[in-house]
């Protein structure tokens, strides 16, 4: 029986959640709805991202956040949620650390808040429906900035 020594891995690369030293990136995802939270939580491990806490409320997440901090690398947020909305989360952890790395998640039409967000500190955006290789490449080029 052949086994895995057999042959020959062309196809094997690096994990893209994984940094330079090969520890996962820590993700925090904050949204109220349970699919996006598993979508994203899904795209992002199977390339080695670690979700390290999910939050369904604006609240929720700056809680989160600082309960984590500093192990978490970036923050998908999503813009329309309950108890508080992301772009007020956003400030809050913004408030908290300056340097926190946050991206927008938004359903199309919402361009001003959007706008809104990456003058207040977020640093880059997604745009619902989600499409795998554009939160892996957004996530990515946030976490290289």
């Amino acid at each position: 029986m052949k086994t895995k020594q057999d042959f020959p891995t062309i196809n094997e690369r690096k994990a893209e959640g994984l940094s330079e030293e090969g520890a996962p990136y820590r993700v925090l995802i904050v949204d109220d709805s349970m699919f996006i939270t598993k979508q994203i939580g899904q795209i992002l491990t199977s390339e080695g991202f670690d979700v390290v806490g999910t939050a369904e409320n604006g609240q929720e997440g700056v809680e989160k956040y600082k309960e984590l901090y500093p192990n978490v690398d970036v923050v998908t947020m999503d813009i329309t949620m309950p108890k508080m909305d992301g772009v007020t989360a956003l400030e809050k952890i913004i408030e908290f650390d300056k340097d926190a790395k946050v991206i927008m998640i938004s359903a199309l039409g919402k361009q001003d808040l959007v706008k809104k967000s990456l003058l207040l500190g977020a640093k880059n955006y997604i745009v619902k429906p989600l499409d795998r290789k554009k939160v892996l490449e957004r996530v990515l080029m946030t976490l290289k900035k």
